[in-house]
């Protein structure tokens, strides 16, 4: 059976940036529930402390239960509006979720293993959506790269989807790619000193100009 936490939050009844400025000084988010079977958004107050933990624990598509003062309500996060000074969560959308449900949501993918000798792999999509089980949404896809040669290309159609999960991307879309290494350029060691050479003659001269 699968589990979720139970997160306490307030019944939000006052609006407006001023009241919601003095929520995020006393440790509040501000947030919202609004889905298919709401027949109007619910605005509720959680803890930061809380909501960080649980994005820290659970991810971005975290499924939670909102205690709403003893009204319970089965969401996921929507969306999180961070600080961009700070990073701290400044307000979360929840939708409202129904067991059994599907829902479509973005999966971040990670590539696992080293490429080929001489090759470097380059990730063009961090994240694929896929339609899953509202209560199993995989946290992450996982895929590996081990030995990968130049000219090598991850598709999101390559990607192993796991139960209750399907792929809704695209599945050409290109998720990484392996290319030649690239090598900085080094100068010659003869270039080099050449080059120091003439920076000090260049100084010599300039010295000598100064003290005639």
């Amino acid at each position: 059976m699968a589990s979720y936490p139970t997160i306490a939050a307030a019944a939000r009844t006052e609006f407006g940036k001023g009241f919601a400025r003095r929520l995020r000084v006393a440790g509040q988010v501000p947030g919202v529930i609004y889905g298919a079977d709401v027949d109007e958004p619910i605005h509720f107050s959680v803890s930061r402390i809380e909501l960080h933990a649980l994005l820290r624990s659970h991810g971005s598509n975290a499924v939670l239960e909102l205690d709403i003062e003893g009204d319970k309500h089965l969401t996921m996060i929507k969306h999180v509006d961070q600080n961009v000074i700070t990073l701290n969560a400044d307000h979360v959308d929840l939708l409202a979720i129904k067991r059994g449900e599907k829902v479509e949501v973005e999966v971040p993918v990670v590539l696992e293993g080293e490429v080929a000798a001489g090759a470097q792999l380059v990730q063009d999509a961090d994240v694929v959506l896929v339609e899953a089980d509202v209560l199993s949404i995989p946290e992450q896809l996982t895929h590996s790269v081990e030995g990968a040669d130049v000219d090598t290309k991850v598709l999101a159609g390559d990607l192993t989807m796991p139960a209750n999960t399907t792929l809704v991307a695209d599945p050409e879309t290109v998720i990484a790619s392996v290319n030649h290494e690239e090598v900085a350029e080094d100068l010659d060691a003869e270039e080099v000193a050449a080059e120091y050479d003439e920076a000090d003659a260049s100084d010599v001269e300039s010295t000598e100009e100064d003290a005639e």
